[in-house]
């Protein structure tokens, strides 16, 4: 029994054990890409699209028809009696002759009927236009959320990274003054002022990792859900922040965008849809096929009676007289919506543009900024230590510490969000231009 009692904590012990998970970037868009519902939908949307077209070229083709149809004759008169031709009133009859001639009152017809449409006047072919704009638009639908869903996931990779980053900043900054907390009670000469001046700092400084550590589980868990990981699972997160970025490839103008694609094709697909609504005005031309069979009898058993066998082809011209405006009204609302979708797309090649030449140049005034923070760092860092050799010599006070530390923790986070931020600039541009 005591056996099994240590196997079943165990076992609960293990079960809570936390599996860590190298992830990089890379990986971590392909597996959101994986879970995105929107990537998903965008699919779908390009799969309804092109049955779309299968259901648009389908009435190019002949269409087969088969009907069974059974009736039976009711005497108007008298239900009761069957129909004939009542021949008393003819006078005498020939011997055997009866005076009701009945007939066939019960009948079974099996028609099979083709119809190939020749000439339509635009109606299917337009229709046909319209469904190859409507492909396109799905097309550029799913390489649009592609785009968005890899932004949004590098996003969530490098905000969860930074959150690590910050946590190390918190940490090194609580151990700097844990340090001369340290080195004041060691020497002997530990000032009441600067006791608690340092037991203050540390305070504040381990509620300010506490908060970083609840930031860093935050992301973390945000990454685990998007990706589709268990959250019981320990991220390591293996790319780093690079120390340099190099200057940009990209095309100072931009050229071409998957949201200027949609709105162009939808305004060609407006365009045909009212080329085809204004067809429907038109005749249509058509061959028309025709095979019957039917069985007559006086009662149900139509097989045994009569049985006739038929059959024509031949031309159809249909020709719309009055629709009382209907076709002309729906093409006049698909132009509309045409000159819409123009309109959207003027504004957005307007924003887009304007969004891509920003992004460039943001993305040059950050790297500029990046080196002069760089330096800031450096000599903060080197403030830092000077500080705590002469504090270490009972030189300076822990307010002077205190100042020079904060001000290496404001440029830490300075140089990493600015990091971060040159980052977002380069994913919004790939967004942007596809690069």
């Amino acid at each position: 029994m005591k056996k099994f009692f240590i196997f079943i904590v165990m076992l609960v012990l293990c079960s809570k054990v936390s599996i860590a998970m190298d992830l990089s970037l890379a990986h971590t868009v392909e597996m959101i890409q994986i879970e995105s519902q929107d990537l998903k939908k965008a699919n779908a949307n390009v799969k309804k699209a092109r049955a779309g077209l299968d259901a648009v070229n389908a009435n190019r083709w002949f269409k087969l028809d088969a009907s069974t149809t059974y009736m039976n004759l009711i005497n108007v008169e008298d239900p009761g009696k069957p129909l004939g031709i009542d021949l008393s009133g003819y006078g005498s009859l020939p011997p055997g002759m009866p005076a009701l001639i009945e007939l066939p009152d019960n009948i079974g017809m099996i028609s099979l009927t083709l119809t190939q449409p020749i000439y339509t006047f635009g109606k299917i072919g337009n229709a046909a236009d319209a469904a190859h704009h409507a492909i396109k638009m799905a097309d550029s639908g799913l390489e649009l959320a592609r785009r968005e869903i890899r932004a949004a996931a590098a996003q969530i990779y490098w905000t969860a990274k930074m959150t690590d980053e910050i946590v190390k900043i918190a940490e090194k900054n609580l151990q700097s003054s844990k340090q001369a907390e340290r080195q004041l009670t060691s020497a002997g000469r530990a000032g009441k002022s600067n006791l608690v001046k340092i037991s203050a700092d540390i305070a504040a400084k381990e509620v300010s990792l506490s908060d970083a550590q609840f930031n860093r589980d935050s992301a973390h868990r945000l990454l685990k859900i998007m990706a589709g990981i268990d959250v019981n699972t320990q991220l390591i997160l293996t790319d780093e922040f690079p120390n340099s970025f190099v200057e940009l490839t990209a095309p100072e103008t931009l050229e071409s965008n998957p949201e200027w694609d949609i709105l162009d094709a939808q305004v060609r697909m407006y365009k045909s849809q009212a080329a085809a609504h204004r067809a429907e005005g038109y005749p249509t031309l058509s061959a028309n096929a025709s095979y019957n069979y039917v069985a007559l009898h006086t009662d149900h058993k139509l097989w045994q009676g009569e049985r006739n066998k038929g059959a024509y082809i031949g031309l159809v011209l249909s020709m719309p007289l009055w629709d009382g405006g209907a076709a002309s009204a729906n093409a006049d609302m698909d132009n509309m919506a045409a000159e819409s979708a123009r309109q959207d797309l003027d504004k957005s090649k307007k924003i887009k543009s304007t969004e891509y030449i920003e992004a460039v140049l943001r993305h040059e005034q950050l790297r500029a900024n990046l080196s002069k923070l760089n330096t800031a760092r450096y000599l903060a860092a080197r403030t830092v230590q000077i500080s705590l050799d002469r504090f270490a010599a009972g030189q300076t006070s822990a307010v002077e510490l205190s100042d020079v530390q904060a001000a290496l923790m404001q440029m830490d986070m300075a140089v990493l969000n600015t990091k971060f931020n040159i980052l977002m600039v380069e994913e919004l541009i790939k967004k942007l231009n596809g690069i």
